[in-house]
């Protein structure tokens, strides 16, 4: 996945992005950010759409939100939000200065919201809590930089080649699922499988962000969404369904119809 095509090209994007509070709660926790931005300006983007790498970055994130009253709520839309504060100053990251400059801007933005969210549990009883998931893809020509903490997924759908799970559930039953020690039906049925270890806020003290990135080619996929899609739909479901038509709304419809027990989004992007 840490691999590139020599002297990549500008390629072009098109995505389709969707949220839905799900068939049993009122409110929704989740959110998603899809941003375009370049060295002097960023501009918030539609939930579908297309465009061209040649000028611009793109940035998608999808945030689950958690706490009392409305904290969640509040928590994840924190989250998507400070993305857009530091992303301009960083672009045109040339591939060269990728190793170490990508994992510096994605654990700066990370740690910021982590402090903001910390803080406010600390000094508001009504924030007491309050955390959320953060998974983001940062696009740039021939490169995905990817900065994730939580149980929200980024999953990498190569054109040629099995779906990967890029992104890892930060839980004690995701380690053990990464580990071998548990198949897929048992980390489903788990019954802590929605304990995190590591989150923004919350109270995770110190934070580890998972950052990395991913060589892509033209025709490939990325699939970022809330747990709440995972839980209405198995491994190959979810490969089968995002391969098909480009449309965020029939992986959450589906979702939905199967569990529809948790708030469900997600995003969906094809490399053109």
């Amino acid at each position: 996945m840490d691999s590139a095509p020599e002297a990549p090209s500008p390629n072009n994007l098109r995505w389709s992005g969707l949220t839905d509070p799900g068939r049993f709660r009122s409110n929704n926790e989740d959110a998603f950010l899809a941003v375009t931005f370049d060295s002097r300006e960023l501009r918030y983007l539609g939930r579908e759409g297309s465009g061209s790498l040649e000028a611009a970055d793109f940035v998608f994130a999808v945030s689950d939100g958690m706490g009392g009253a409305n904290a969640g709520e509040v928590a994840s839309k924190i989250a998507v939000e400070n993305i857009t504060r530091l992303l301009p100053k960083s672009f045109g990251m040339a591939a060269q200065q990728l190793e170490s400059g990508f994992s510096d801007v994605l654990g700066t933005i990370f740690e910021r919201t982590h402090r903001s969210l910390r803080e406010l549990g600390l000094h508001y009883e009504e924030c007491h809590g309050m955390g959320a998931t953060l998974s983001l893809c940062w696009f740039m020509p021939g490169w995905m930089a990817f900065g994730h903490v939580g149980d929200s997924r980024i999953y990498y759908l190569p054109k040629d080649g099995d779906m990967i799970q890029v992104s890892h559930d930060h839980s004690q039953v995701g380690s053990h699922f990464r580990q071998g020690k548990i198949n897929e039906r048992q980390a489903r049925t788990h019954p802590r499988r929605n304990v995190l270890n590591r989150v923004l806020g919350g109270r995770t003290e110190s934070l580890d962000t998972q950052t990395g990135r991913v060589g892509y080619e033209p025709g490939d996929r990325f699939l970022i969404c809330s747990d709440g899609l995972i839980d209405g739909m198995w491994d190959k479901r979810i490969n089968e369904m995002a391969r098909g038509e480009l449309s965020a709304k029939a992986l959450v419809d589906f979702a939905i119809a199967e569990s529809g027990r948790d708030n469900t989004t997600a995003m969906l992007i094809e490399i053109e």
